[in-house]
Order: C-alpha cells, then sequence, then structure tokens
C-alpha cells in the first residue's frame, strides 16, 4: 500500500501518537520512513549570523532523532533521519515532493469547536493544504 513515509515530528512528546500510527503502517505496509526534523529558522536574521546557534540546536536535534529512529528498527522498520532549518510547513511540503513520500504522519493539535479558524495556521493545516501526498493527522 504506501513504501515510503514521511514523519515530521518536533521532537516533543506529542508526537508520540503520530509516531505509533507511523511504525504500525510501516510495519503493516513494509514501508520505508523518514523521520524529519524541521529546526524553525529565525526570520529577518540571515543564518550566517546564527550559524553556532543552530549547529548546537542540530547535534541536540540529531541525537534526539537517532534515539526515535531506534524505535522503527527494533520494529524492523527501514528508517533515515533528515534534519533542516527553514519554515517547517515549507521544508515538509518540500521533503515529502523529493523524496516521493506517498504518506505523510504526523501529530496535529486539537482545534476547539467553537473556534475552528484557530487551527488554519498550524503546520499542520498548512501541510494538508500543499503537500501533493495523502497526510494522515494524529491527534
Amino acid at each position: 500500500m504506501f513504501k515510503h513515509i514521511l514523519v515530521p515530528i518536533d521532537l516533543s512528546e506529542r508526537n508520540a501518537r503520530a509516531l505509533r500510527a507511523a511504525l504500525a503502517l510501516a510495519r503493516q505496509s513494509r514501508a520505508r520512513v523518514t523521520l524529519l526534523h524541521v529546526i524553525q529558522s529565525v526570520e529577518n536574521i540571515p543564518l550566517g549570523e546564527l550559524r553556532d546557534f543552530y549547529r548546537e540546536l542540530a547535534r541536540a536535534s540529531t541525537r534526539k532523532l537517532e534515539r526515535v529512529a531506534k524505535r522503527f528498527l527494533a520494529g524492523r522498520v527501514a528508517v533515515r533521519t533528515e534534519l533542516t532549518i527553514g519554515e517547517p510547513a515549507r521544508e515538509i511540503v518540500r521533503l515529502a515532493a523529493k523524496r516521493r513520500a506517498d504518506l505523510a504522519v504526523m501529530g496535529s493539535h486539537r482545534v476547539r469547536a467553537g473556534r475552528p479558524a484557530t487551527g488554519w495556521g498550524t503546520t499542520s493545516y498548512k501541510v494538508g493544504i500543499f503537500c501533493r501526498c495523502p497526510i494522515l493527522l494524529v491527534k
């Protein structure tokens, strides 16, 4: 069914359900998985000016991504990790196309029934609108 599943994560505990769902789907489909973390860039400041700051964030993020990847390896799922710097929704959509993912699994914040418009600015909403592949939002 699925051959390549992209799993964008922010490295917080909020990703636990999405990671469990992605692992189950990958095992069932015998799909490979790409775990992606996007370090949010600081607007209006050139990347070069914050090079040391981003380097340290990248080191810490890489260690966390590798710990998550071990769960997939333990479940006998082929997994790779990717780390990039930029605007999260844009980078997720870009990488999904570049890596030819046929499904993206990601967590989503709950939206209040009385205030549905508050969810329109979220990363998951933006990815859902612009990504070419299907998106599974896990709440």
